[in-house]
């Protein structure tokens, strides 16, 4: 378990950005436009990401010509994911749209992990991890409503 502490600490991080990236998107989103805001959102990491790798040494950026051309993909994903935020928190709040959003996520990693798609490790989808899924989107039903 131990081993674990570090990747879960490092996820749960992640989701905390992810959690004030929400609604600080939606809230230039509202004032500048939902594409607009996708735009300023990715500049935005682009030019700390840029400080870092100046920072932080290591990475193979020159690399990037070995990545699969649909990998290349994940930054037009960026953009639908923040301009779906910023349209979805000013109409049904943070909380519902965060839940979705994770149970979209999940239902999307399982069906990965259960094809071994994208270079997941094959993990079934059973019918526990159905029943999981069931009860997440019950779950942010009822925070919605």
């Amino acid at each position: 378990m131990r081993e674990l502490a570090i990747p879960i600490l490092v996820a749960l991080a992640a989701g905390i950005a992810v959690g004030l990236q929400n609604p600080l998107s939606a809230m230039i989103g509202q004032r500048v436009g939902l594409l607009q805001s996708a735009f300023i959102v990715h500049l935005g990491g682009t030019v700390v990401a840029a400080a870092l790798m100046i920072v932080v040494p290591g990475g193979r950026l020159a690399a990037w010509t070995t990545v699969p051309p649909y990998a290349l993909g994940a930054g037009a994903l960026g953009v639908v994911a923040i301009s779906g935020i910023s349209h979805a928190i000013p109409r049904i709040g943070v909380a519902p749209t965060v839940g979705f959003l994770l149970t979209a996520q999940l239902t999307i990693g399982a069906l990965l992990d259960h094809q071994g798609w994208l270079g997941a490790a094959v993990r079934a989808l059973d019918s526990g991890r159905i029943a999981g899924l069931v009860l997440l989107l019950v779950g942010v039903w009822l925070v919605l409503r």
